[in-house]
């Protein structure tokens, strides 16, 4: 049976598949887009009013994402994973690093670039998932059920292959209330919008440390492998990764303003120098110990 156009484009959504064209298209103009279909639109109420293109739309009032780090996360709440079972956010902590993120499975466009963009960086991360760290995804709308949290795990697991991901990887669902708290908590701030059954929301990922507690945070639809990793080092208080991951965190220190990590000019000219003085240090050893061995050669050269 053929579906019918509006109900093939919803299962596509609920698949994981890339929006089309004009449905990223309209992304990019910001999370305004979303509201354009609003009659009259904003466009035109802000012509019609006088509003600044400055000002927010009504729409989008109380929208948007604060900074809470270090809060924790209540733990307690209680969800459902994507097989129907009885869950808490405890049973996802503990042991390792969690990736959260707040999405709601059905959204027409932001939700799945927030997915995939978070796919493609963990694909380039060394580190596996079920392994150095978790990954919790949580769809704040009440309406969605555990086949929707299924559907959605399926898509990206097998974009996804590595050996722990089925473990690694969870979808929950839950109530209003234990959603609310859970918003509140990392500071996500959303609205509903009945003309168009949607949300208003804005993206981000965030990082956990293995108690629950808020350790980063990184905004819209891209994260650079480089900062994911990095921000898993720093919540597993250094208990996993490289010598190497030690040097990056002392050269390049988290920025809440950008949500990102940055190079540290001052540490990076002391490393510098360290290793320069270090450099030097070995060759007069170096030289010191061969002319002592030449010495000790009779005929040999002084």
């Amino acid at each position: 049976m053929r579906l019918a156009p509006n109900q093939a484009h919803k299962d596509r959504r609920r698949a994981g598949a890339s929006p089309a064209p004009t449905a990223r298209l309209g992304f990019l103009l910001s999370l305004g887009a979303i509201f354009v279909a609003v009659s009259p639109s904003l466009a035109q109420q802000r012509e019609d009013v006088g509003i600044p293109a400055s000002v927010r739309p009504a729409a989008l009032e109380g929208v948007g994402i604060e900074q809470r780090l270090d809060a924790q996360v209540p733990l307690d709440l209680p969800f459902r994973d994507e097989a129907g079972r009885a869950v808490h956010l405890s049973d996802f902590f503990g042991k390792r690093p969690v990736l959260f993120a707040l999405v709601y499975y059905d959204c027409p466009m932001l939700c799945t670039e927030v997915l995939n963009g978070l796919l493609s960086a963990l694909n380039v991360v060394s580190f596996d998932a079920g392994r150095e760290f978790e990954v919790v995804i949580v769809s704040f709308d009440p309406r969605e059920k555990p086949a929707d949290a299924s559907a959605k795990k399926a898509a990206y697991l097998s974009r996804y292959r590595r050996p722990a991901a089925d473990a690694g990887w969870h979808f929950l669902t839950g109530e209003a209330p234990a959603i609310a708290e859970l918003s509140k908590a990392v500071g996500f701030r959303y609205r509903y919008d009945e003309t168009l059954n949607q949300f208003a929301h804005a993206s981000a990922v965030y990082v956990l440390t293995p108690s629950g507690r808020i350790s980063r945070y990184f905004f819209g639809i891209e994260y650079a492998p480089k900062d994911l990793r990095l921000a898993f080092v720093e919540a597993a208080d250094s208990r996993i990764g490289t010598p190497v991951d030690q040097i990056l965190l002392y050269c390049f220190h988290y920025d809440p303003k950008t949500g990102k990590y940055g190079a540290v000019i001052v540490n990076i000219v002391r490393l510098a120098g360290a290793a320069t003085v270090a450099a030097l240090a070995l060759s007069i050893a170096l030289m010191s110990r061969r002319r002592r061995r030449l010495a000790a050669v009779p005929g040999g050269s002084r």
